[in-house]
């Protein structure tokens, strides 16, 4: 009688243990979650599909919130693409780790190199990125010094993806871009004003140029829409 009443208490606890389960799972695995994605994309469409940027054409392109690179093809015997000239540069995208699941960004998860101010890699870094900046954005009418590069023109972001430049680096490389578009510097600046962002309710963060958008307006100027984060 003992064992038997034993093995029902069991029994019962089992049943109330899985109808638990069950209840829980259709609770938080299917109900909740339908109905966050249900609010989320009444209430912010654009947010909860990954803040989409278009083109011309309507066709997506990238997202507002991760940066991309726009380079050259690979040359033969070369380790990393050259930048495509033509086009706004973003921030270094200098990370963790290299992939090849996103060609766009040297990145296979978020995050910075954590060097300190005084690592001797870093120092290089930052050196030949510079070099690299005044080398690359100088033309035979403007010449860049290095008192003019800004600091996120030659260090990558915390978290490695801003999509953002300062107004400061995208006014630099307007001289380079109108050269390579043959475009007057003056419409491009006049791009870049249009497009710069400023902080947020007036005082929260730093003003800022998002390049993917800037980008996209650039090719709209010189051939009516082909994006260019594929050239």
């Amino acid at each position: 009688m003992k064992n038997s009443h034993s093995a029902g208490n069991a029994g019962r606890l089992l049943a109330a243990g899985l109808r638990a389960l069950l209840v829980l799972t259709v609770l938080c695995g299917v109900l909740y979650p339908l109905a966050v994605t249900g609010f989320a994309q009444a209430a912010f469409p654009s947010r909860a599909n990954g803040s989409e940027i278009t083109d011309a054409g309507g066709r997506t392109v990238g997202s507002a919130l991760v940066g991309q690179r726009y380079d050259l093809p690979p040359a033969e015997g070369r380790e990393t693409p050259a930048p495509d000239l033509r086009w706004f540069q973003p921030r270094p995208s200098r990370g963790l780790t290299t992939n090849s699941a996103n060609t766009r960004h040297t990145l296979l998860v978020s995050g910075a190199t954590n060097r300190s101010g005084d690592n001797a890699e870093l120092i290089r870094w930052v050196t030949e990125a510079k070099a690299a900046v005044v080398r690359d954005n100088s033309t035979p009418t403007h010449r860049v010094r290095p008192s003019d590069v800004p600091p996120d023109a030659v260090t990558s972001s915390g978290s490695g993806l801003d999509p953002h430049i300062s107004p400061e680096y995208a006014r630099l490389q307007v001289h380079r871009v109108a050269e390579r578009n043959h475009l007057p510097a003056r419409e491009v600046e006049a791009l870049v004003a249009a497009r710069t962002e400023g902080r947020v309710l007036g005082f929260l963060g730093e003003p800022r140029v998002n390049v993917l958008e800037l980008n996209i307006a650039l090719r709209a100027m010189t051939d009516g829409g082909r994006t260019p984060s594929h050239p």
